[in-house]
């Protein structure tokens, strides 16, 4: 059962997030805050294993309330969700260590299927997310990182799935490019985060391009 903590600073908002949530068997809402400061309160009291956060309330934001959450280690999972289709919220979300972004404007499907894929360790990693990471580094170049000492953990197969997942490239896409199967690419993947000490597939993605392990070119031509 995934274990779910609602944070909105509207009632309403919630009640909609908890039926959409709650009619799809295997999801359980456990709890709900109004604001960022009783949504650590809640987190770490419940644990749940993923935290639908909203960016603007009072009190105290959904930003700092994640990056709080995340530091205390008391829940699996933020996703991200606004009606702001803003680039510096979602850079600022990933920055406070969320591995999802979603808009409420997103279908309800697309929500179960957000809280699934972060209860699963997956990250929401849409091509749109991909997208503004990849245009970000473009807008805003930086000298690429010096390969970091972790980066030699990794076998040649792991940097090979580390570039692929650096495209937006799901599962399926990298067993099918790499001959293998898909357990085994998951595998891949789970080994490459802990070398790394990464959250998630999105925090791989933004490592990637700042280290200069994925390029634009090199991306264009895994497409």
């Amino acid at each position: 059962m995934i274990r779910v903590l609602l944070v909105d600073d509207q009632s309403m908002v919630r009640t909609g997030f908890r039926t959409i949530l709650e009619s799809e068997n295997g999801i359980t809402v456990v709890g709900e805050a109004e604001n960022g400061q009783i949504a650590i309160d809640r987190a770490l009291e419940l644990s749940p294993d993923v935290i639908c956060m909203d960016v603007q309330m009072p009190v105290m934001d959904g930003l700092e309330s994640t990056a709080e959450i995340v530091r205390r280690g008391a829940a699996g999972a933020v996703l991200m969700l606004t009606t702001f289709d803003r680039d510096d919220f979602l850079f600022r979300a990933l920055a406070a260590g969320a591995s999802g972004f979603l808009l409420k404007t997103a279908e309800a499907e697309q929500l179960i299927d957000a809280v699934s894929a972060l209860a699963a360790g997956d990250g929401l990693l849409s091509p749109e997310v991909t997208r503004r990471v990849i245009e970000r580094s473009v807008r805003e170049p930086e000298p690429a990182a010096p390969a970091a000492a972790e980066l030699y953990q990794l076998t040649e197969r792991e940097i090979e799935v580390l570039e692929l997942v650096a495209t937006g490239a799901s599962n399926a896409e990298i067993a099918g490019r790499l001959f293998v199967g898909e357990a085994t690419v998951k595998t891949h993947v789970s080994n490459l985060l802990t070398k790394l000490d990464l959250r998630d597939r999105i925090h791989a993605v933004i490592w990637a391009y700042e280290h200069g392990i994925a390029t634009i070119g090199r991306r264009e031509d895994t497409l």
